[in-house]
């Protein structure tokens, strides 16, 4: 088993990674349903949070159906980061993560996420205002560095622990990398058999099969694997990972009844939790996801954009179910999601 904290999770763990814009309450609980065994929520300001903006405050949401899950802070500030980590205990997650990777042009450029690869000095500081500020178990994911030049992902992950953090999750590329290239993993194999380590070490990466997940499991000894955009449009991933684990072999492909059921499992979700308009509003980003592969389903994603209310969607579900009823996706690779595709430097 492995454990964060007071908080025990299978062994060789499935995370699935906070995400903007993605990772909110009804996908986290369709992720969860299909074996993810750690969520967490999409990154909150910190500066933001303590002033009150409503959108950050509704980012705090969690709910007993996504259990264990973490909400995950950004700042540059050491004042706001301990101010927010109270915040945050007060709404009783099962962790707090700390963001030092995400690449964003406009975080970054706040001195926050990927921003403080550049000063570990400064990073130990903002970890140890969370750890000090909170009783909840305080995680960091990060990133091997600032660019190729600066990969200091070995020695940050020792002053991480020391500064009192109970696991780490590493994304095996730089910020100036943003999402291309190939993850590196060979660092965070390296920052898992440190001798020195005693945290758990999670890896994050272009995980997009079970075979690449348990190969890499094997290979780097990570205690965990954190699957990001493989996961969007696919929480099937996760049970197809434990499958593979447990059989050797790959599970049949997702039906179109299985595909078209999540999709009803997202879009109850999505109502429940922002109501009829707003759900509606942001499932739209969500159908083409779910459905890709079917033969011709692009004209039935731009009806179901189009829909005014949650009946309609329903009916055109139901008859996209009765139109693909039998057909029999073949398994391939999972293409990633090109996620901030347009994240300047």
């Amino acid at each position: 088993m492995v454990s964060i904290g007071n908080i025990v999770l299978t062994e060789s763990p499935l995370l699935l990674a906070p995400m903007e814009d993605v990772s909110d309450p009804p996908f986290r609980a369709v992720c969860k349903a299909f074996g993810a065994d750690l969520t967490y929520t999409e990154f909150i300001s910190s500066e933001s949070l303590v002033k009150g903006a409503i959108r950050s405050r509704r980012k705090l949401d969690i709910f007993a159906n996504e259990r264990p899950v973490g909400i995950q802070l950004y700042g540059g500030d050491e004042d706001s980061l301990a101010l927010a980590s109270a915040i945050v205990e007060a709404t009783n997650p099962s962790l707090l993560d700390i963001n030092f990777g995400c690449p964003v042009k406009g975080v970054v450029g706040r001195g926050a996420g990927a921003g403080v690869l550049r000063d570990p000095d400064r990073m130990v500081r903002l970890t140890e205002a969370c750890v000090r500020s909170t009783r909840l178990p305080v995680t960091v994911k990060t990133r091997l560095g600032w660019d190729e030049g600066s990969k200091n992902i070995l020695d940050v992950a020792e002053r991480l622990q020391d500064a009192g953090i109970q696991a780490l999750t590493i994304h095996g590329r730089t910020r100036c990398q943003l999402y291309k290239g190939e993850a590196d993993w060979d660092l965070i194999g390296k920052v898992k058999n440190n001798p020195r380590m005693r945290i758990p070490i999670f890896g994050n990466g272009d995980i997009d099969s079970p075979q690449k997940a348990l190969e890499y499991t094997n290979r780097y000894g990570v205690d965990g694997i954190m699957i990001g955009r493989a996961a969007i449009g696919y929480p099937f991933i996760f049970r197809e990972i434990k499958h593979y684990r447990l059989t050797g072999e790959m599970p049949p492909a997702p039906t179109v009844e299985e595909r078209v059921a999540v999709c009803r499992m997202h879009l109850e979700g999505a109502l429940s939790w922002n109501g009829p308009a707003q759900g509606l509003n942001e499932m739209r980003g969500r159908y083409a996801h779910y459905l890709k592969g079917l033969p011709g389903i692009q004209e039935y994603v731009r009806r179901l954009v189009r829909l005014p209310d949650a009946d309609s969607v329903a009916a055109l579900l139901s008859k996209i179910e009765a139109s693909y009823c039998g057909y029999v996706t073949e398994a391939h690779p999972i293409k990633l999601v090109d996620y901030h595709a347009n994240c300047a430097l």
